[in-house]
Formats: C-alpha cells, structure tokens, sequence
C-alpha cells in the first residue's frame, strides 16, 4: 500500500491505521514524491507496485488558491490524473479525499452524494477536478467527502487545525471573533481513517460522505473547544459580511453520513467526545515532547 501526503493531518492517522491492520505501508510526502509531475507518479509507483494507492496530499490554502489557481488546479486536479493514470496501469485501488467545498451552500441541510455539487472558487474548482479524473480513468475509484478535519497530527504541520488556532488566541487574552452563519461537519482525523480502512476492506468503492456526523457553526463549534479545554477566553460571533475573505465559502457545508452508515459502519461519535479524544492526544503529545 501506498499513501501520498503520509505526514499530513490525515496521512499520519492513515499510516498508523492501516499499518495496524497489518497493511504493508509506504509513505511519500511533497518532498520525496513531487505528485504534479506525471513521470514520477509512474516511476515511484511502478518500483512499489502497491495493490491500494491512498492520496491524502492537497492543496489547501483556500484564500491564496484565489489569487494563484495554477498551483491548486495542479495539486487537487492534474496531480488525481497522474495518480489515477498509473493506478490504470498498475491496476491497483485507488482511494482519494475531496472536500464539502465541491457545495454552494445553499441546501441549508446536510449534503449527500446524489446533491449536485456547485463549487464557488479556484480551490473548490481544483477539488471537484480531482474527483472527475479519478473517476474517468478508473471504474471503481473510491472518493471520500470530508470536512473541517482536525487531529493529532495538526500538531506537528505548520498550518495546524481549527482547534489548534483557537487555543492559540484564548492564549492571546484578546477577544475572539468567529462566524456564526457558516456551518460545517468538523471530523475527527483518527476516525476518518478507520472509516477509510473499513470502507476499503468492505470492498466499497464510489463516493462517500464521511463527516464528523454533528451539523455546528464554527462560532459554536469554537465554543464547544472552550467549555471541553475549560477556557472562558471572551468569544464573540460575527459573520461572513463582517469577515471578509479572498475566496467564497458555502455557508452550510455539513455532510451526511447515510451512505456510509448504510454500509455497515458505526456512526460518528458526539463531536464534543473527539474534542475530548483530541485534547486528550494534544496532552500526551506535549508530554512527550
């Protein structure tokens, strides 16, 4: 097995996954395995010959991708091609991430993989890309739906996670200000590899939604860190018109687990219990450190 983006958020939960499950595991990061560039792709896979090829690397600087879509559009768009191409020929499983952001918004209730997909900028664009060239050069892709993914592993990458940020300006002593009117479906990065793993193992393919499971506004969800982490830092709400940004965000972007959970797998946890397992994480991280 082969996973691209191994030391990323989600990568270093889905080596740990599936290297415990007994999966022979081989990891590449940007800097060994450039994926934007087609004869490496078949090189690197052509010398590992995996039977299962995972892609969680992406391209996620949402506001930049506005100003500098070239950049997205290769790692979110032609970098699936080079990956599905060589799965083609390799005849090996491919398992790629996408985002809720392939969505307007404007359902007002969790979206499924029958919604039509409505994307509002460069990055949602590269995204929704990915998925289309996975499935045109591969029959039975299996394309995973996720949202606002926080975990243990954002401690480590530069960007981090919205939990680490919130922590990071309770510490500040200044007021915090977060929206109120966009919705999403945060999920926990350990259990998005579980599901991943028994989604593989059950032979699913296709696309699925896997979110956190729990519809929230980032203001409430950023409440929800307080309390869990026992801060009383002041928060207060504000909205997309006083928060302005570079790209256009789908105000409610939470997703529905039906599918998955008709395939046999366990609903998500309460969100605040993984708010708990992920402080819990944060915890010994540092103690280790």
């Amino acid at each position: 097995m082969v996973i691209f983006g191994s030391r990323g958020q989600l990568g270093v939960e889905l080596v740990r996954e599936f290297s415990g499950r007994g999966y022979d595991v081989v990891g590449f990061d940007r800097a060994s395995v450039d994926i934007g560039d087609p004869a490496s792709v078949e090189r690197t896979l052509a010398q590992a010959d995996p039977g299962v090829v995972i892609n969680s690397a992406a391209y996620n600087q949402v506001d930049v991708a506005e100003n500098e879509p070239l950049p997205a559009f290769i790692a979110n768009g032609l970098a699936v091609r080079n990956l599905a191409m060589a799965c083609r020929q390799l005849d090996a499983q491919f398992v790629h991430f996408s985002t809720d952001y392939v969505f307007d918004g404007t359902a007002g209730r969790a979206y499924t993989e029958a919604d039509e997909p409505h994307p509002l900028g460069a990055y949602a664009v590269s995204k929704l890309a990915g998925e289309l060239y996975a499935r045109a050069y591969l029959a039975t892709p299996l394309i995973i739906r996720t949202c606002g993914v926080f975990g243990p592993g954002g401690l480590a990458t530069a960007r981090g996670n919205f939990i680490e940020t919130m922590l990071r300006l309770a510490a500040g002593k200044r007021p915090i200000r977060v929206v109120e009117d966009h919705v999403a479906s945060p999920t926990f990065a350990p259990l998005l590899a579980e599901r991943t793993a028994s989604l593989l193992e059950r032979k699913q393919f296709g696309l699925f939604h896997v979110g956190g499971g729990t519809a929230i506004s980032w203001f409430e969800f950023a409440a929800m860190i307080f309390r869990v982490a026992g801060l009383k830092p002041e928060l207060q709400p504000t909205s997309d018109k006083e928060y302005r940004t570079a790209a256009r965000r789908p105000k409610y972007s939470a997703l529905s687990n039906a599918k998955m959970e008709r395939a046999g797998l366990e609903p998500f946890p309460p969100l605040e219990k993984t708010v708990e397992m992920y402080l819990k994480a944060r915890e010994s991280y540092f103690e280790k450190k």
